[in-house]
């Protein structure tokens, strides 16, 4: 299955939520004679509930919604409403620019985002790509999350860095870089331990890895990617807020997309925080981590009822 069609199954229960209703709105507003006037108030309420119950959130919402009443009305609703969704991500920046190598990516987030089997997928992906990726186990803390980091990279064929717990985080990522220029590998993955914003004592830490990592390869870390759960809906929007403030984040990776009735909450965060989503998870499996795609996740939600 090509990678439209993963994102597209990803957002099956999304779709069920909202498609047939979606469908309705669109029926209505473009049925002869309507088509020709501006959309009625009907119409209007009816998209707004909608996009809500998806989880798009109210500021993008409410651009959404402008912008579709304010369109010409030869336009077929549905066309505007997913041209109004691609604008919203075109507002967005695009990866960050490396120009010293080994490309460092810091991997972060709270606990229970799926952090962990992210780097090992993503891992995967890059390797796929015929990159040659280096994992490096900064979650000193948590022994657990080491093996389960080892186990996953395993499956992926990639080399990982670690310590023994307790070690300090940012001497792990030195070691991990280090390996890294000597055999050639890159890019460095950085498996954080997982952490509130609150956590001063953790968020201090995280500051240490950035400087290490900057002091060796010129730039780095180049990306810092926010594992969000895509179920907590508006509640990641928090999360992203604060780590973008403290940590630098630059990307987003939405995890467990398939999981949610929700998948609305994309269009959400490329409006509010004006963040990538780099990559989303469509599954448990080693490769169902895709690279995200905007022209396919818009097209895979509101398309005609399939």
């Amino acid at each position: 299955m090509g990678v439209f069609g993963r994102i597209r199954e990803s957002l099956s229960r999304t779709k069920q939520q909202i498609v047939e209703r979606f469908d309705e709105v669109v029926r209505r507003a473009d049925e002869p004679g309507r088509r020709a006037r501006p959309v009625d108030v009907e119409t209007i309420e009816a998209l707004e509930e909608l996009l809500l119950s998806a989880d798009v959130g109210v500021p993008a919402t409410d651009r959404i919604i402008a912008a579709v009443a304010a369109a010409p009305n030869g336009d077929g609703l549905r066309e505007r409403v997913k041209r109004e969704i691609r604008d919203v991500f075109a507002g967005v920046a695009g990866p960050a620019v490396v120009e010293h190598r080994p490309l460092v990516t810091l991997v972060v987030g709270v606990n229970g985002t799926g952090k962990t089997t992210t780097v090992g997928k993503l891992a995967y992906l890059m390797k796929q790509d015929g990159r040659q990726p280096l994992i490096c186990a900064a979650d000193t803390f948590r022994a657990a999350a080491v093996e389960q980091l080892e186990i996953w990279a395993r499956r992926a064929d990639v080399e990982v860095v670690r310590a023994r717990e307790g070690a300090d985080p940012a001497a792990v990522v030195f070691d991990a870089i280090a390996s890294a220029k000597a055999k050639g590998r890159d890019p460095v993955l950085v498996d954080t331990a997982g952490r509130l914003h609150t956590r001063v004592n953790l968020m201090n830490e995280l500051d240490k890895i950035r400087r290490v990592a900057a002091r060796e390869v010129p730039g780095a870390p180049q990306e810092v990617l926010l594992v969000l759960d895509a179920t907590v809906g508006q509640n990641g929007l928090v999360q992203a807020r604060e780590f973008t403030g403290t940590a630098g984040v630059n990307g987003v990776v939405l995890t467990k997309l398939d999981g949610t009735a929700k998948g609305g909450v994309a269009v959400a965060i490329a409006h509010d925080l004006k963040l990538p989503i780099r990559y989303a998870g469509v599954g448990e499996g080693i490769d169902d981590l895709v690279a995200f795609s905007v022209e396919e996740y818009v097209d895979g939600l509101f398309e005609e009822k399939w």
